[in-house]
């Protein structure tokens, strides 16, 4: 995911020019050790990482925060001291401190670091290829990625299943197309900063070549944009994040990005470099849980905690002790 909805652009930049001492004021505070009794299950058997003491990290939502607590768990199975410093704000703060050293781990969007982190304006559609470009990229920076998830957290446009059926939505051509057929009817909720952005509505009307009359674009905080689409009355057509548990949730469909426009956000371990040259088998218990990690997967773990209200902590646990990955003493 790129940005949070209501994150300062301003201050997320702000933060990014900060030096470690100062990272708290970007949300990065003391943080507090894990003190799970877990063990190795599939991974960390024989302990590899004992003595190590590693801090995990993630932004401030949902996804980030799970996926920060299945990193900690692992390295707690595996035998390591961890310190909990997830749930930063913006995006910039978690990154800086991987890069730092602030902190050791994280889980990353490959889309984020090529544009956001560093500074590309074009993403690559192939998947394997933007992670390949960005490992190599910001090996330079101190930052070593491991391999990727499948799980792609994008945007999307997506329908309630009585609009898609009426106006015959399965792809984003069908979108432009009922914008020139039945302009009426496209009607669209969006969070202001996809509106704006160029790898989001600007963009996304560029590549698929319509235009949307400025009446029929309501912009409103992410999780209205869901159920107003989910009521389909004041759009048939919303903006959303391909992971969100409340697609499902809601019966949400997810219309095809037939002309591939929307970047690779792929989830994929960002470890300090320096830490990965001390502690190697890292890679080790890392690679099996992120070959397990799928889009649908992480819309089920999101809803448990948006739409059940679970923690996500235990919503990690939950889901590693499931797989066999850990096991709890």
């Amino acid at each position: 995911m790129r940005w949070m909805p209501g994150t300062s652009a301003v201050r997320t930049a702000a933060c990014a020019a900060l030096t470690v001492p100062l990272l708290a004021g970007c949300g990065l505070t003391s943080g507090s050790p894990m003190v799970d009794e877990v063990g190795p299950g599939s991974i960390g058997k024989g302990r590899p990482l004992e003595g190590a003491k590693l801090t995990v990290t993630s932004k401030q939502f949902t996804e980030q925060i799970i996926l920060g607590q299945i990193l900690g768990l692992a390295f707690k199975a595996a035998g390591a001291e961890v310190l909990d410093r997830t749930n930063i704000q913006g995006s910039i703060g978690s990154r800086e401190a991987v890069r730092t050293g602030a902190a050791d781990a994280g889980y990353e969007y490959t889309g984020t670091a090529w544009i956001t982190y560093l500074g590309h304006t074009k993403p690559i559609a192939d998947p394997q290829k933007q992670w390949e470009a960005v490992r190599k990229e910001d090996l330079k920076n101190g930052v070593t990625w491991l391999p990727p998830a499948e799980l792609d957290n994008t945007y999307a446009f997506a329908a309630n299943a009585a609009n898609a059926k009426k106006y015959d939505l399965e792809t984003v051509s069908d979108v432009a197309r009922l914008t020139k057929e039945n302009p009426k009817a496209a009607t669209f909720c969006v969070e202001g900063e996809f509106a704006v952005r160029e790898d989001g509505l600007p963009g996304l009307l560029e590549k698929y070549d319509f235009r949307i009359p400025g009446g029929n674009i309501k912009k409103m905080d992410s999780g209205i944009v869901y159920t107003q689409v989910a009521k389909g009355n004041a759009c048939t057509i919303g903006e959303v994040f391909t992971t969100d548990g409340r697609i499902p949730e809601l019966d949400l469909k997810v219309l095809e990005d037939d002309r591939t426009f929307f970047p690779n956000y792929n989830a994929s371990p960002m470890i300090n470099t320096e830490t990965l040259k001390k502690y190697p088998e890292i890679r080790d218990v890392l690679e099996p849980i992120t070959a397990k990690l799928t889009t649908s997967l992480a819309q089920r773990l999101n809803a448990r905690v948006d739409v059940d209200g679970e923690d996500p902590h235990e919503v990690a646990k939950d889901w590693l002790v499931d797989e066999g990955f850990i096991e709890e003493n």
